[in-house]
């Protein structure tokens, strides 16, 4: 109790010198605004250099003169002289004010400047006694006054839950968050290159949807009040975008946001990013090759090289990718072959004999799904791609001319993880209304996640979809995967959070 006690007194005195040091925050900005120095009303700064700039053409720009800005992050004081840190979006650097350079009121009020404050600094590039690439300020001007106290480097912005929360500081403090989330937008850049190459055009289409299909989830319900009915917010992009196919655009492709009403991990977030893409005249193979060479263009381009490392475990997406059909892995791993099973009874029982969870709808093709998950997926670390899904599972999907039961479909599994879900895509109107009505029988029984009837998709079937392969990739995940991040709200800059006032 009493060590308790200790610990709420040290928080409190903690708590105090924290409002301590704000308080005398705002006393110097009323200080500055009551002398006319208002930082808040400084509208530019003529930036010409970042910080990374000057560290990498020093010889260039040695003896030059510069003006940077940023957050100062560090500062030590020393009589007429002192060293600061400036940190802008590309890295940091130091910079050296010395009184008898920036004159004597500025290089007072720079005293008065605190660690977080937004500042400029102007000066000549030159190298210490040391050898740091420096600035030697001529004038260094305050821009924006930090009026909260940063966390001590590297102590304050550990906790996970406010790093997800306040991101802003998350940045700010830990240089290896930022570079996660340049390389992701470097990621989606590339995929755009990528994909513009082969002469798909990017689409967007509509978010807010009157039918949430393309995919088993449950979506959000919103309201329109004036139209005043019920809306979705879109579960997926795929719907829309054959449409197009239909229409004639051939290839097509979109990477949006996309919602799903359902749990939290770390593989899970309810708003995630999604790619979708749809290429005419071509089939769930086309769909292969395409994964595979955009896989290893983007590493190549963002991080140098298609060799990986992901923990502990190293991927080399320049080798082929592995390909083995569900059937085969579920024997690979089990023991059990499905192709020797050929009733619901006969699926349903072995799942009993191997503990196998099953709902009473479940048919065949459902429980060779749950046999996958539960023994495959934590087997398939290095790129493979899992093919030929039970039709029961797959209600867009062509059927296999060999096997009916199954369907051209896969899906790539990189360390553990679903990355990508691929199919030649079902173009025949009187067998996709089949599969709805299929998916509107499980509804009727309870299942939120299956698909509803779609009147305008089959009106677009019966106008001629072409053969047409088609595929989604979680953008998130593959940012995890190449920034070797464990978690998808390390790679989301404002992940889904519980309000702490709930």
């Amino acid at each position: 109790m009493a060590e308790e006690n200790m610990q709420n007194i040290q928080a409190e005195q903690t708590e105090a010198e924290v409002n301590e040091l704000i308080r005398v925050k705002r006393e110097k900005l009323t200080a500055l605004q009551e002398a006319g120095k208002d930082p808040f009303q400084i509208m530019k700064y003529d930036v010409t250099h970042h910080t990374t700039d000057i560290r990498e053409n020093f010889e260039a720009l040695e003896g030059t003169e510069v003006s940077i800005a940023g957050r100062m992050m560090s500062k030590r004081v020393m009589g007429k002289a002192s060293f600061i840190n400036v940190q802008d979006k590309l890295g940091s650097i130091q910079c050296y004010v010395r009184k008898d350079e920036v004159g004597e009121e500025p290089y007072a009020d720079f005293k008065k400047f605190d660690v977080g404050d937004i500042i400029g600094v102007t000066g000549e590039v030159f190298t210490t006694k040391t050898g740091e690439i420096s600035v030697k300020a001529k004038s260094v001007t305050l821009l924006s006054k930090c009026l909260q106290v940063l966390p001590e480097k590297f102590h304050g912005l550990k906790d996970t839950d406010m790093r997800y929360r306040q991101r802003y500081v998350d940045l700010m403090m830990n240089p290896e968050v930022k570079d996660t989330f340049i390389k992701r937008s470097l990621i989606i850049r590339e995929i755009r290159n990528f994909l513009d190459g082969r002469d798909f055009i990017e689409v967007e289409t509509p978010v807010l949807v009157a039918n949430a299909g393309g995919a088993a989830a449950r979506p959000f319900i919103t309201h329109h009040n004036s139209l005043d009915q019920d809306m979705f917010l879109r579960i997926s992009l795929e719907l829309y975008l054959k449409r197009l196919i239909v229409g004639g655009l051939e290839r097509v492709y979109e990477i949006g946001r996309v919602f799903r009403n359902e749990g939290l991990s770390v593989r899970h977030n309810p708003e995630f990013t999604l790619l979708e893409l749809y290429q005419a005249y071509t089939d769930y193979e086309g769909m292969m090759e395409l994964t595979e060479t955009m896989f290893r263009a983007v590493a190549e381009k963002v991080l140098g090289t298609t060799v990986i490392h992901y923990g502990d475990v190293e991927i080399d997406l320049a080798k082929p990718f592995e390909r083995i059909t569900m059937i085969d892995a579920v024997k690979k791993y089990t023991g059990v072959d499905f192709t020797n099973i050929v009733t619901d009874e006969d699926a349903k029982a072995v799942a009993k004999e191997h503990h196998i969870e099953f709902e009473d709808r479940h048919k065949r093709g459902d429980i060779l799904n749950l046999f996958f998950e539960e023994f495959v997926e934590e087997h398939l670390i290095q790129p493979t791609f899992v093919l030929d899904h039970p039709i029961e599972i797959s209600p867009l999907t062509k059927k296999k001319p060999s096997n009916p039961a199954h369907v051209e479909r896969f899906e790539l599994f990189i360390t553990q993880r679903e990355m990508a879900n691929a199919y030649s895509e079902l173009n025949d109107p009187i067998d996709q209304r089949e599969r709805f009505m299929a998916q509107e029988a499980l509804r009727a029984a309870g299942d939120e996640e299956a698909n509803s009837m779609d009147e305008d998709f089959l009106n677009a079937l019966a106008y001629g979809m072409p053969p047409t392969g088609g595929i989604g990739i979680g953008i998130d995940r593959l940012v995890m995967l190449l920034t070797d991040s464990a978690a998808i709200r390390d790679v989301l800059l404002f992940p889904t959070m519980k309000s702490l006032d709930k």
